[in-house]
């Protein structure tokens, strides 16, 4: 799934992200009341968005639907690894194209299937049509402040500030720039592949 580049984002913007000191344990606790794992998907949006969206709860055997919504928007807890815990909310684009490997994906750590094999199958489901790139730009609200995400250089599971993505499939650096690794500046996820993302961190707004 995710290869996640934040290592100059991470080194750089000092308390956006912060490594954990003790071994990584899994961060989504699938025996917490549902509400409070249906307030942890929903808080990927603001809540005139994410009060109208669509809503998966994650469960040990896959994603159940616990909420039809209206407005095209489906919210959920992703998970990159079983160790990782992010709420994000897709726009309708993704909703019907990225977001059904991650269905795919938790459907197969349900049954046992290993991490290198499911990132195989996905990879092959994208060539063979099984799955689809966004055809269009669209966004992921991923504004939680429950974003527990894999650092690649250390491998650490770390806490990562409230951001923006945009689908940009098969986009790498080179296509944006290859911008300098620093706060204000966005970076891409999945570099060249059908679901890359270009990651844009919002500015907290200055004190007048």
């Amino acid at each position: 799934m995710k290869r996640m580049l934040l290592t100059g984002i991470l080194l750089l913007a000092g308390g956006v992200a912060s490594a954990q000191t003790e071994p990584p344990k899994p961060a989504y606790d699938f025996s917490a009341p549902r509400e409070e794992r249906i307030k942890l998907a929903t808080s990927a949006a603001p809540p005139e968005i994410s009060g109208k969206a669509t809503v998966y709860l994650l469960e040990p055997t896959g994603y159940v639907k616990v909420h039809e919504g209206t407005n095209g928007f489906t919210c959920l807890v992703e998970r990159e690894t079983p160790l990782t815990m992010e709420p994000e909310c897709y726009d309708a684009e993704g909703s019907t194209t990225t977001l059904l490997t991650r269905f795919y994906a938790e459907e197969q750590r349900a049954k046992g299937t290993s991490e290198a094999q499911i990132k195989t199958a996905i990879a092959a489901g994208y060539k063979s049509g099984k799955f689809q790139a966004p055809r269009k730009i669209g966004i992921v609200y991923m504004m939680s402040d429950h974003n527990h995400v894999l650092r690649p250089d250390t491998h650490d599971i770390v806490h990562f500030a409230p951001h923006l993505m945009f689908y940009a499939p098969y986009v790498t650096d080179v296509d944006i720039g290859s911008p300098p690794s620093a706060r204000d500046m966005p970076f891409v996820v999945h570099p060249g592949q059908p679901d890359a993302l270009i990651i844009v961190v919002p500015r907290e707004p200055k004190a007048n």
